[in-house]
């Protein structure tokens, strides 16, 4: 594994801006704040639609190396570039190429990122030492103005400590962050809660490289020629194109199992050690209550509504570790349409090498 070797800074002050808690007075000199800093080669965490990012100038060699040291992040693990233009893309790739075109019509701004072959002016830092550059425009208000008043594009991975849960909520960063980075622009709790969906467009058959919100039956009627998942044969998993192909992602502290069914769930964590087990479940929870204590349950959703458990689920875990709970015993869910987004991060997060 290629690691950083960078050695992180002294720890500095971290200022926490509520962006919808402040007036437009306080925002526009917010956001000309954040602006400088970037331009200055500093980080600034903000929220979109799924996740919050940790941004720099992804034209900034320099800035992409203070990234993986805020995270403690493998630095061949590719950064995510943010826009809000289209217009933006030109000088990130060599080619916009037909189908990227229809793809951004279609879905930007959103969680769809899409790989195509790098310019020149990108550097490697930013791309993990890859030819190719991952590229988005988030749906969310303040990233976009964000963006709009740098004027730059934004590299931004997830705004963690590598392996961590995603942040959802702008007190997991500042949790994760505090003295690492100098701004926080919290928006409240995102929408989605899952990372965005990587298809690489770099090659001749398209690929989805991380599901997310898009689906694949979502982008198939645009590209005819799509495949769903990469296999160890698609990809080089010594250099991964996308985040989350390599490492264990997600994961909470405690170790995590599925839950068992029936009887076996009572059992399971009755077995776990001490009190410190926690069941993450959806209605299965009317089946346990009678057995397990209350405060042993956390209650993703609806199971009909795959949406609600993935705007939970990041936040269940950092609960978990806020909790020191030593087992986390999840339900699974069908792995069809947008619960195979759900399922990817619950077995990454479970993943056990």
């Amino acid at each position: 594994m290629s690691e950083n070797k960078q050695e992180q800074r002294e720890p500095m002050e971290t200022k926490w801006v509520r962006t919808n808690e402040v007036s437009k007075v306080v925002y526009d000199e917010t956001l000309k704040e954040a602006a400088a800093l970037i331009r200055g080669g500093e980080l600034v965490a903000f929220p979109t639609e799924t996740v919050y990012g940790l941004g720099g100038n992804a034209y900034d060699a320099k800035a992409a190396e203070k990234i993986y040291a805020a995270k403690g992040r493998p630095s061949d693990n590719p950064l995510i570039v943010h826009i809000s233009h289209i217009d933006m893309m030109d000088d990130l790739v060599v080619e916009l190429t037909p189908l990227c075109r229809r793809l951004a019509f279609e879905f930007w701004p959103g969680p769809l990122t899409m790989i195509l072959p790098k310019s020149e002016r990108v550097p490697n830092a930013t791309t993990g030492g890859l030819d190719t550059v991952a590229v988005r425009m988030p749906a969310h208000g303040v990233a976009l103005d964000f963006i709009d008043e740098v004027r730059l594009p934004i590299a931004a991975p997830s705004a963690n400590l590598s392996g961590k849960p995603s942040p959802t909520r702008g007190e997991h960063v500042y949790h994760d962050l505090k003295g690492r980075i100098p701004l926080l622009l919290d928006g409240g709790p995102v929408e989605i809660g899952l990372e965005s969906t990587i298809i690489d467009l770099s090659r001749p058959e398209p690929v989805i490289l991380r599901p997310g919100r898009i689906t694949y039956e979502d982008i198939k009627p645009f590209a005819p020629r799509l495949r769903g998942r990469y296999t160890a044969a698609d990809a080089d998993i010594a250099r991964p194109k996308a985040p989350g192909m390599k490492y264990k992602h997600y994961a909470p502290d405690g170790e995590m199992f599925y839950l068992p069914e029936g009887d076996g769930a009572v059992a399971a964590v009755g077995g776990a050690p001490g009190k410190t087990a926690m069941i993450l479940s959806a209605e299965r929870w009317e089946e346990l209550k009678d057995s397990v204590e209350p405060d042993q349950v956390y209650v993703l959703g609806r199971r009909k509504r795959l949406d609600e458990i993935a705007h939970n689920l990041f936040h269940a875990f950092r609960e978990c570790d806020r909790e020191g709970m030593e087992s986390i015993f999840i339900e699974p869910f069908p792995d069809v349409g947008f619960g195979e987004a759900l399922m990817n991060r619950i077995q990454k997060a479970a993943y056990k090498k």
